[in-house]
């Protein structure tokens, strides 16, 4: 499903990752904080990999559920390990690739792999988060 996303700071040690499909937001905690209860979007801990100049999310505490709409369960043991790369085409477009590795103990028996790119846009015109509807 295409969708758009809303990258920002919320404080000095956090980014917010908002999903405009479902209206989902995502913290990317650069300090060790809380876990609280298990969630779906899971607790989510970021770093800066200097040298390869990518930012390193681990995400763990998450609900059980699904890797894709009609894919393989991963357990509440699941760790989603994303990296994610900053890049600029020969035409001088801005783009994302983030490159996710998923393990999970109970369900996989090596890791799952994906890696989806997003092209940068100039500013937020256009972004109209909708909330997820029941069919």
């Amino acid at each position: 499903m295409l969708f758009r996303s809303h990258v920002t700071w919320q404080d000095d040690n956090t980014l917010k990752v908002e999903i405009d499909t479902g209206t989902q937001t995502r913290l990317l905690a650069f300090r060790p904080s809380p876990l609280g209860e298990p969630s779906w979007q899971g607790h989510s801990t970021a770093s800066w990999n200097v040298p390869a100049r990518t930012l390193k999310v681990v995400t763990s505490n998450l609900k059980p559920g699904y890797l894709r709409r009609n894919g393989a369960p991963y357990s509440n043991r699941a760790t989603v390990t994303e990296y994610w790369e900053l890049h600029t085409l020969p035409n001088a477009d801005p783009w994302l690739t983030v490159t996710t590795k998923v393990e999970d103990p109970v369900y996989l028996t090596r890791p799952y792999l994906t890696s989806s790119d997003f092209k940068k846009l100039p500013n937020a015109s256009g972004w109209s988060p909708t909330p997820c509807a029941a069919r």
